[in-house]
């Protein structure tokens, strides 16, 4: 029977928030996409070649590229005579790019320069200074050995009317006020947390592709 050399277990997180360029412009890239989607489910190379239908020399590739980002992990190696197998996995379940990787030209940079709060465009910014500073907190936290006090909280609402939704704005713009208000208070050793709110029309209609991506293949 082949010799099997196992690593330490690691610990594939649900979601990373990918926050440099480097591992941006490695997942950037559609094959690689397709690569750690398949790896979901550990893999060597010679099985993934097969799932993505890709030559072993190009999987390879990809995979030297991913793995020098850190974004797909060993898991094993596996001794097949004079050769050495490898097995490799994503590194999480799901990956998103932080704003931050643009740097001055991401939205959470431009975030001052918009004013209007019923605007797209500043609600745009605030789910990506939220993204940027959750993420730059989680690190800190892991890195710290802590956990990450956090909350979230979603609903879905059918106004019956714009009269609806206004008033429902005001009420519960009042009531965020009042427990602000309730629960403040600035003195030391308090922790300061940041409470972002925002609503869009749901979406129920959900599609393949983006309308770039369908101009691009038009």
């Amino acid at each position: 029977m082949p010799a099997t050399v196992r690593k330490p277990a690691p610990t594939t997180d649900p979601i990373h928030v990918v926050r440099g360029a480097g591992q941006a412009a490695a997942l950037l890239n559609p094959d690689r996409v397709r690569i750690l989607e398949a790896l979901r489910d550990p893999a060597s190379a010679t099985a993934l070649s097969t799932r993505v239908r890709m030559t072993r020399q190009r999987v390879n590739y990809h995979l030297r590229e991913l793995e020098r980002a850190g974004l797909v992990e060993l898991v094993e190696e596996r001794r097949k005579g004079n050769c050495t197998e490898r097995i490799l996995r994503a590194s999480a379940r799901s990956f998103l790019i932080s704003p931050e990787v643009l740097g001055a030209v991401g939205p959470a940079a431009g975030a001052t320069a918009v004013q209007d709060r019923f605007s797209t465009a500043y609600l745009i910014t605030a789910v990506a200074r939220v993204l940027r500073d959750v993420a730059l907190l989680r690190h800190r936290a892991d890195e710290a050995g802590k956990p990450l006090a956090t909350l979230a909280f979603e609903a879905d609402i059918t106004f019956a009317s714009a009269g609806d939704r206004a008033a429902f704005a005001e009420e519960l713009s009042g009531t965020l006020a009042a427990l602000a208000a309730k629960y403040h208070r600035d003195q030391p050793g308090g922790r300061r947390f940041h409470f972002v709110l925002g609503g869009y029309p749901a979406i129920t209609k959900r599609e393949d592709r983006s309308n770039a991506e369908q101009d691009s293949h038009a």
